[in-house]
């Protein structure tokens, strides 16, 4: 399995504190435990910011980075070995593992941060933290710092600056390496093999479930722990609902389905949507409306390169279909007045993509001092134009209604354009068509 190396984590964290400024110190905790019902826990993801620095994969932790710290910047806080609880629960680090294989500098058990964080923050001009995003970890730094203002009288120096660090550590995150890259292809390669077999699989009289379940089994097979997020298997009528999750509809013959999903590896995620034939033949009204989809996708992809704006790739989608939909008479006018007055939005409400990372809707921002941000190597994003008519459209023709169209894929910027992740999934109607017909 591939993962992102060692020393990658050790370079983030010498990044992020040659960002500091002097005399500071960043504090983060882990992700909680999340209880699903009673005393059963959620199956345990680490918070990305968190994944990012340290790789460290367990709760109840928290890091330390203090730059110029002669006794080693890098601290990790963490549950010690425990026989009885790992008995349980499974293997632990401790804070000699935190050491050794997660390259902390100096590690100390969780259970003595009270005494020994607020000395570590002492005398630091400037705290970091994920500021608003834990409520009750900011309440515990408060009540550190209040231990320390306790003893101003004693010559105590509590820091006077609270900086939130998503600004610094999400801008880093934007950037993708090599490494990160071969981790998302890895991803990517794994959910391209889902959807392949949900092709594969897909007939009248099963229920979008069981399309569900080959995912889950192709993700799993391919060594992933867990989907990025709740998959979308969204037959018939269901394909216009654009975040649908029931995924308990029947299948029906003449019907589309769409399946948005992928997998995660190392806590980076990848994201595909595909839409086929149930019975693996496009009606034409249901082959019209994939190909200006097709084509708006394409035409996407020419827009995605350096120096070109992070919304150029959706503009150019809203061209192709608001011209597909005038062609199709399923608007009337001048293409351009139509862009102006936003009259495609009943047909297709959302925007082309979004940032693709260790979150699945990914950090970074998407405007700088007003502009749109301009497209940079190493920058990983979605592309998904869709086309959705509602089943209650009155405005078109009955045979247009229902037909809910998305097809996405994962690029990542490169010096000459863009490489396309997810391409091992075909999306030619003639390609589905093959695929499908060989698989019945």
């Amino acid at each position: 399995m591939i993962h992102i190396p060692k020393a990658e984590y050790t370079r983030r964290r010498k990044a992020l504190m040659a960002q500091m400024e002097p005399n500071s110190i960043a504090i983060l905790p882990a992700a909680a435990v999340a209880i699903r019902n009673r005393d059963v826990e959620h199956v345990y993801r680490q918070d990305s910011d968190f994944q990012y620095l340290s790789g460290f994969p367990e709760p109840e932790a928290v890091i330390v980075l203090m730059p110029g710290r002669q006794h080693g910047e890098y601290v990790l806080f963490c549950r010690e070995r425990n026989a009885e609880r790992e008995l349980w629960d499974g293997l632990r680090a401790g804070t000699e593992g935190a050491i050794r294989d997660f390259g902390a500098d100096d590690a100390f058990p969780i259970t003595d941060i009270d005494d020994i964080l607020p000395g570590l923050i002492e005398g630091r001009d400037r705290v970091y933290s994920a500021m608003g995003s834990n409520a009750e970890f900011d309440r515990h730094l408060m009540e550190w710092i209040n231990v320390i203002r306790s003893k101003a009288h004693l010559g105590a120096q509590p820091p006077n600056e609270f900086v939130a660090l998503d600004h610094l550590l999400h801008d880093m995150r934007l950037y993708k390496s090599a490494a990160e890259v071969k981790v998302m292809r890895e991803a990517a390669r794994i959910s391209c093999a889902a959807h392949v077999r949900a092709m594969q699989a897909s007939r009248a009289g099963l229920h979008e479930f069981s399309l569900e379940a080959e995912l889950d089994y192709e993700f799993r097979k391919g060594g992933a722990k867990m989907p990025a997020y709740g998959s979308i298997v969204a037959a018939g009528r269901n394909s216009c609902i654009l975040h649908y999750q029931q995924n308990d509809a029947l299948l029906k013959d003449g019907d589309l389905v769409l399946i948005d999903a992928g997998c995660e590896i190392d806590c980076y995620a990848s994201d595909i949507t595909r839409t086929w034939p149930v019975n693996g033949k496009f009606s034409p009204e249901q082959k019209a409306i994939y190909e200006i989809v097709l084509a708006s996708q394409e035409a996407a992809f020419a827009e995605i390169a350096p120096n070109k704006h992070w919304n150029q790739a959706h503009e150019a989608t809203v061209k192709v279909i608001t011209a597909g939909l005038v062609k199709l008479g399923l608007l009337q006018g001048d293409v351009d007045e139509l862009i102006a007055g936003e009259a495609y939005k009943p047909f297709y409400m959302h925007r082309a993509g979004h940032w693709l990372g260790m979150d699945v809707h990914d950090v970074g921002e998407y405007k700088v001092g007003g502009e749109w941000r301009v497209l940079e190597v190493g920058m990983a994003l979605t592309v998904e134009p869709g086309i959705y008519i509602s089943p209650d459209n009155q405005n078109v023709a009955k045979k247009w209604r229902g037909i809910g169209v998305r097809i996405e894929d994962d690029v990542v910027v490169t010096k000459q354009g863009c490489e396309i992740l997810t391409g091992g999934v075909p999306k030619a109607v003639a390609e589905i068509e093959a695929l499908m017909a060989a698989a019945r």
